[in-house]
C-alpha cells in the first residue's frame, strides 16, 4: 500500500510538471507601454474569428452617451474582402498588407449627443465620433492585452467601403483598423512635456 501511494504521488508530480505553463496576463501598465501604431505585420501569423469576437466584446465595455453604443464594426477576414479593403486605404496598403484582419469602424448618427431626437448641445453628432474613439481605444488596448497589434487609419475611400460592406447611409465611416502581429519592434515617438497639455487651476 505504501509503495502504491508513493507511485501515485510521483505520477501526479510528473503530470503536473508536463502541463503547459500558465499564461500571465500583462499588467495595464504593460499594455499602455507596449502598445504602438504598427506598420509592419508578420504574414505567418493568423487570428481566429473567436479571437476577434472576444476582442470586440471588450469594446462594448466602453462608455457611450446614455449607453447607446453607437459604434459598429465591419470585419474583413475573408481574403477577397480583405484584399478589396486594402485597395481602399490609400498609402497604408503596403504597411498593413500582411495584417490578417482589417476592421471598419463606424458610428450611427443621431444617437450620441441627442435626447428625444433633439441635439443636446452644439457638438451634436460630434459625440458619436467621441464615443467611437472611446470604443476604438478599448479595441486597441484589449488587442495589445491579447498579444495583437493595431494601426488606426484615417486614409480611406468611404464611398467604396460603404458599397463593399453594405454600410447604411445612417452611419459615418470613421476609420479602418489593422489587426495582426508586429513583424518588428516599432519605435516609441517622444511625447510632449506634460505641462504643454495640462493646466492646473
Amino acid at each position: 500500500m505504501k509503495k502504491l501511494l508513493i507511485f501515485v504521488l510521483l505520477a501526479c508530480v510528473t503530470l503536473s510538471c508536463k502541463q503547459a505553463p500558465r499564461q500571465v496576463a500583462p499588467s495595464f501598465e504593460d499594455v499602455l507601454s507596449t502598445r504602438r501604431s504598427v506598420r509592419n505585420y508578420d504574414a505567418s501569423k493568423t487570428i481566429t474569428e473567436e479571437e476577434v469576437r472576444a476582442l470586440l466584446t471588450a469594446t462594448q465595455e466602453a462608455p457611450s452617451w446614455a449607453n447607446v453604443e453607437p459604434t459598429k464594426y465591419y470585419v474583413a477576414m475573408g481574403e477577397s474582402n480583405r484584399a478589396a479593403l486594402l485597395e481602399m486605404i490609400g498609402g497604408n496598403k503596403e504597411r498593413v498588407c500582411n495584417a490578417p484582419v482589417l476592421i471598419v469602424s463606424t458610428f450611427e448618427r443621431g444617437k450620441s449627443g441627442f435626447f428625444r431626437g433633439q441635439q443636446t448641445n452644439e457638438i451634436g453628432d460630434g459625440w458619436g465620433a467621441y464615443d467611437n474613439g472611446l470604443s476604438n481605444a478599448y479595441l486597441i488596448l484589449q488587442a495589445r492585452a491579447m498579444g495583437f497589434d493595431t494601426l488606426i487609419m484615417g486614409m480611406r475611400n468611404a464611398d467604396a467601403i460603404r458599397a463593399q460592406f453594405s454600410i447604411p447611409d445612417t452611419e459615418t465611416i470613421m476609420a479602418v483598423i489593422a489587426l495582426g502581429y508586429r513583424a518588428q519592434e516599432p519605435n516609441r515617438p517622444e511625447r510632449r512635456p506634460l505641462d504643454d497639455i495640462v493646466s492646473f487651476f
